[in-house]
C-alpha cells in the first residue's frame, strides 16, 4: 500500500496525460482521461492516479491527510512554459502602438526600438527592480496555469548585465513556487556597442560571459537568435557547439521570420528544441521528425503581430515531430503570459485539437526543457503539479474563453492557489 498525504477524491475528470514523454502523431491527442478520478500524492510527488477501485486497492492515507472532493473539477498536470524571456525592465508599449498604425520593423529600428530598447531598460534597472517585476510575472503565470517556467536571460548583452538577469532568476526560484528552467541567451542580439565588430561579440559570448555563467551555475540551457540580421546558420553552429562543451544543453530561436535551416541544424546538433519556425522547410520539418529535437510553437508571437503566417502545427504533427507550445513571453513580440490562453491559440490559430494542445503545454513542453522525469503529466513518481478546473468538461478550456476556470493550483503536492488567490 502506498502513503498518501493528499488525495484528490471523485475528480469530475482526471487527465493524467499518462504514458511517457515525448508523445508523438496520434499520441500528442491521449490525455490518459479518467472518468472519476482518484490522485494521491505523498511528500510532493504522486503516488496514484486512476480509479477509484485502484485508489481503493493500493493508497492507504496517513491520518490528517488532506483530502479534497473533487466532484465538481476537472483536474489536470500543471502547465510548462517552455519558452520565455521573463527577467526584463521597461515597456514597449509606444512601439506597440506605431506598429498598429503600420510601422515596420525596419522603421522601428531607425527610431532605436526593437529588442534593443528592453536593452537598455534592463540595463539600467537595478537587480532589486527586476526580481519584483519577474514574481510579480510568475504569479500571474501561475494563477493561469503555469506550474514550471523555461526563462532566458538575453536584454543584458554584456557580462554584467546578462549575469544581472540569470542571478534574478536563481533568486526568484527560491522565492516563488513555480519552477525555473534558466537559459543563457546573450547571443539574442548584437548590441550597438558591437555592431560593426559581431566577431568580437561573439567571443565576448563564449570567452567571458559563457565561463562565468557557467562557473557560477546560473544556466542549465544555451539559446542564440538564428535569423536573418542577428546570427547566421554558421555562427549558430558554432556557438551551440562551445556551449554544448562548456556543459550547457541547446535550444535555438530557429527560421521564425526566414528560413536559414535552423530547425535543420538544431535537429543536426542535438538542440533539446527549436523555437518559433514560423518559416520552417519541409526539410526543417523532416529533420525534426526524426530526431529528438522538440518543435516548440509560440503561436502568440504572429497573434500579438497580427502575422497571416502561422507555424505548421499539422505538418509538424503528422510528420512525427515532438511539437510543444509556450508563450514566448517578452515586451515587443508577444506579452502573453497566460498558459492557458497559448492554450487556446494553439486550437485557434494552429489547428490543434484540445487533446493535442493540452499535451503540447504539459508533457510535451516538460520534454522541451528536460523536465519530463518530473513534470507535465501526473503518474506515480512524478511532482504532484495539478490544476483544479470549475468546468464540466475538459474541452471548456478551450472553448469557454471568457473566463479562466482555474480554481486551485497545487504545486509539488501543496495547495499555492486556493479560490483562485495566491497563497
Amino acid at each position: 500500500m502506498s502513503r498518501a498525504d493528499l488525495v484528490l477524491a471523485g475528480c469530475r475528470q482526471l487527465l493524467t496525460c499518462r504514458g511517457g514523454a515525448p508523445k508523438r502523431k496520434a499520441a500528442l491527442g491521449e490525455v490518459g482521461l479518467v472518468e472519476n478520478g482518484w490522485l494521491a500524492a505523498y511528500r510532493g510527488r504522486v503516488v496514484y492516479a486512476g480509479d477509484e477501485r485502484g485508489f481503493s486497492e493500493s493508497v492507504r492515507p496517513d491520518p490528517g491527510a488532506e483530502t479534497v472532493d473533487c466532484r465538481e473539477l476537472v483536474v489536470l498536470p500543471g502547465f510548462v512554459d517552455c519558452h520565455t524571456h521573463l527577467p526584463f525592465a521597461g515597456s514597449r508599449a509606444e512601439e506597440f502602438l506605431l506598429r498598429l498604425k503600420g510601422w515596420t520593423y525596419e522603421q522601428l529600428a531607425e527610431r532605436g526600438m526593437g529588442i534593443l530598447t528592453t536593452v537598455t531598460a534592463t540595463r539600467a534597472a537595478g537587480e532589486e527592480e527586476i526580481l519584483r517585476l519577474c514574481l510579480e510575472r510568475l504569479d500571474h503565470m501561475l494563477l493561469n496555469g503555469a506550474t514550471t517556467v523555461e526563462a532566458k536571460s538575453g536584454y543584458g548583452l554584456s557580462l554584467q548585465n546578462e549575469v544581472k538577469q540569470l542571478e534574478v532568476l536563481k533568486r526568484a526560484a527560491g522565492l516563488h513556487p513555480v519552477d525555473i528552467v534558466p537559459t543563457f541567451m546573450g547571443a539574442h542580439e548584437v548590441p550597438p556597442e558591437y555592431r560593426n565588430r559581431r566577431d568580437a561579440y561573439i567571443a565576448l559570448v563564449l570567452d567571458v560571459i559563457l565561463p562565468e555563467v557557467r562557473s557560477r551555475g546560473l544556466a542549465e540551457f544555451f539559446d542564440v537568435f538564428c535569423e536573418t540580421g542577428v546570427f547566421s546558420a554558421a555562427e549558430t553552429r558554432r556557438m551551440v557547439r562551445a556551449a554544448r562543451v562548456a556543459g550547457l544543453k541547446i535550444k535555438i530561436h530557429a527560421d521564425e521570420f526566414t528560413d536559414l535551416g535552423g530547425a535543420a541544424l538544431a535537429a543536426e546538433e542535438g538542440a533539446r528544441s527549436a523555437e518559433h519556425l514560423l518559416a520552417v522547410s519541409e526539410k526543417g520539418i523532416r529533420k525534426l521528425a526524426s530526431s529528438g529535437t522538440a518543435a516548440v510553437l509560440l503561436p502568440g508571437v504572429p497573434f500579438f503581430l497580427r502575422l497571416d503566417r502561422r507555424a505548421p502545427a499539422r505538418a509538424l504533427i503528422d510528420s512525427g515531430a515532438v511539437v510543444a507550445l509556450a508563450s514566448d513571453f517578452n515586451p515587443g513580440s508577444s506579452m502573453v503570459s497566460s498558459m492557458l490562453f497559448v492554450l487556446q491559440l494553439g486550437v485557434f490559430t494552429l489547428g490543434m485539437n484540445v487533446e493535442e494542445a493540452l499535451t503540447a503545454s504539459t508533457a510535451n513542453a516538460a520534454y522541451a526543457v528536460g523536465r519530463e522525469d518530473r513534470a507535465g503529466r501526473l503518474e506515480p513518481g512524478l511532482r504532484a503539479d495539478a490544476l483544479l478546473c470549475d468546468i464540466p468538461h475538459y474541452a471548456h478550456l478551450a472553448y469557454d474563453l471568457n473566463r479562466n476556470p482555474i480554481r486551485h493550483v497545487i504545486k509539488n503536492g501543496a495547495f499555492v492557489v486556493r479560490d483562485r488567490r495566491r497563497l
